[in-house]
């Protein structure tokens, strides 16, 4: 297999920080990269906040944080993560987006280097036929808050060899997560149950069935979930669950994929969630208030 030592990941918002955190614990050493240096400001700012209330539960020590903090340098251009083992695109779910950046980092990569997508729903094959080397390039998909949940699902494209295949488990486990075999179909395994879900919530919500609240409360203690699913969606991000929606509804050609034409309103509206401080629940006060 080839040995991980230094990972680069492509993109400092929630998923990027999750992965560089989790990357520099584990002892790699982590290139982090964005558009710009603010935006790579901004993420370290992020890892250094999550990685204190670690130590605050008592997860970590001081010692092992400023060890990861001293593991992350930031990358200003794109090609100095050519210089990575490994390179791990977290950029925004859109496919024109992702193979944009592969195209622009191809010509930097190391002959050896592997590449990854954290890609939530996009086509694993798709991806990589964007690039110079589709045998090295694989799917590894963190769940969100990547410090806190333990499952990367590894996603092979038709073109992914054994030893990239074998290299991505190693390395993901080598983070302490435990893997979930994917095959390359729309969205996967856990977003292929869990997003229709939260559009199935929404519809239940825009058909009058119940109020916000309500199919939160109702799914929290009658099927014992720890969040409800609207909160869920605000949570995710209501742009990646249409996003996620519409792979699928366009993937797999079937009508119980159609986005909520409400989830289509709330995103139009910029009403995206926890990140735009209003989604099905406004977030500007002290306490999250229903918007419906």
């Amino acid at each position: 297999m080839v040995q991980i030592k230094r990972v680069g990941v492509i993109g400092a918002g929630q998923m990027g920080t999750g992965i560089a955190h989790v990357a520099a614990l584990g002892g790699y050493e982590v290139l982090l990269h964005d558009v710009s240096r603010e935006r790579i400001d901004a993420g370290l700012e992020t890892v250094k906040r999550n990685l204190s209330r670690q130590v605050v539960r008592g997860m970590i020590d001081q010692s092992a944080m400023d060890a990861a903090l001293q593991h992350i340098t930031p990358a200003e251009e794109l090609q100095q993560v050519g210089g990575a083992d490994l390179a791990i695109e977290a950029a925004t779910e859109d496919e024109q987006v992702k193979k944009t950046i592969f195209k622009a980092l191809g010509p930097h990569l190391g002959p050896k280097t592997l590449l990854a997508s954290n890609t939530s729903s996009i086509s694993i094959t798709r991806l990589a036929s964007a690039t110079d080397r589709p045998e090295k390039f694989i799917g590894l998909h963190f769940m969100n808050p990547a410090p806190i949940m333990k499952l990367v699902e590894i996603i092979r494209g038709i073109a992914t060899d054994a030893e990239t295949y074998d290299t991505a488990v190693a390395f993901a486990q080598s983070l302490g997560k435990s893997t979930a075999n994917s095959e390359d179909f729309p969205a996967f395994i856990v977003n292929r149950i869990l997003v229709p879900m939260i559009n199935e919530a929404i519809y239940t919500l825009y058909e009058g069935v119940g109020t916000v609240e309500a199919i939160d409360t109702a799914m929290r203690l009658g099927a014992n979930h720890p969040m409800g699913p609207l909160e869920l969606g605000d949570f995710i991000g209501l742009d990646t669950v249409l996003s996620i929606m519409n792979v699928l509804y366009d993937g797999l050609s079937d009508s119980k994929y159609r986005p909520c034409p409400l989830l289509v309103k709330y995103v139009e509206a910029g009403w995206l969630g926890r990140k735009a401080g209003r989604g099905f629940y406004d977030y500007r006060g002290e306490t999250p208030v229903p918007t419906r």
